[in-house]
């Protein structure tokens, strides 16, 4: 059955009258009939019963004219959210983060998105397995570290971060404003348990410099090691620009001199998925957001 097919026999229904529904249709009366002859051989029943000049719906018929209706108008619902969906007034977007990020940074960048495109939906999942939530299809894109190993990935730089050591307004190091590399090997930390992404990286720019990370406490959240920093528990690593987001006159950020960690943040996507226009406008806000990646 061809949507045209059915197009024709509601009209026939609306008439009754095959030629007045030709003429209201802009087809020849003998097309029209040639149609409905069609749709009756394709489920092999009478759609209409013909009583001279006169014509009246079958049961089949009738049963047919409250089904077709209904396929029709979901057709058309489906070409006007096509349509809007192409207008970025509707759409959906699935996005995963890392959960520092969005406790933390990725908020405004949602409500700049929503104020220019209200009518799409923003789904965002905290998960440190970005590129899995991506290849899964549980998000469209995902917003997590460089470098992304899976051929299947497309990966678009967004910006470097450079980390810095974190300690409370109280603690014995908090008048500085750099520290060198060297001495963080006596600092004590409050950092993510060893495996965790944020963890390994600091891990290993330490294990570059020759020495173990010294740590007091581990947590899984990236809010419960800063409440711990500021209750003068110890001290971190972490992204400058996260805590400079925070913006909490309790914290101090010194930088670290000579090979500080950094991390490269990017926008990761399925090659071989389509992205409709309510993402791609998601992405390219993202990378304005952060700032592009360094030269």
């Amino acid at each position: 059955m061809e949507f045209r097919q059915l197009e024709y026999f509601l009209a026939v229904c609306e008439e009754l009258h095959v030629t007045k529904a030709a003429e209201k249709l802009g087809v020849s009366q003998p097309t029209l009939s040639l149609q409905i002859r069609a749709l009756e051989n394709e489920f092999g029943v009478t759609l209409f019963d013909r009583i001279g000049k006169r014509i009246a719906l079958t049961e089949a018929g009738r049963m047919l004219r409250e089904q077709g209706g209904d396929i029709l108008r979901r057709m058309q619902y489906a070409r006007d959210s096509i349509h809007d969906l192409r207008s970025f007034r509707l759409g959906t977007v699935s996005v995963g983060v890392l959960p520092s990020d969005l406790d933390y940074r990725i908020t405004q960048l949602l409500i700049e998105y929503y104020q220019e495109y209200p009518q799409v939906k923003l789904s965002i999942t905290p998960s440190i397995e970005i590129e899995q939530l991506v290849l899964t299809g549980q998000a469209d894109i995902g917003v997590g570290l460089m470098p992304v190993k899976d051929e299947r990935l497309v990966m678009i730089p967004v910006c470097t971060e450079e980390y810095g050591l974190v300690v409370s307004e109280h603690h014995p190091l908090a008048d500085r404003h750099t520290i060198a590399f060297a001495e963080l090997e006596e600092v004590g930390m409050v950092m993510y348990p060893i495996g965790a992404i944020g963890r390994t990286l600091v891990d290993v720019t330490f294990k570059s410099h020759g020495f173990v990370m010294k740590t007091i406490m581990e947590t899984g959240s990236v809010t419960s090691i800063l409440q711990l920093v500021k209750a003068n528990i110890g001290a971190t690593v972490q992204p400058i620009a996260l805590i400079e987001s925070i913006n909490d006159p309790a914290f101090r950020c010194i930088k670290i001199e000579s090979g500080a960690p950094e991390r490269h943040l990017c926008v990761i996507y399925q090659s071989d998925r389509y992205l409709g226009q309510a993402a791609k406008l998601f992405i390219q806000k993202t990378i304005a957001y952060f700032g592009g990646p360094k030269e």
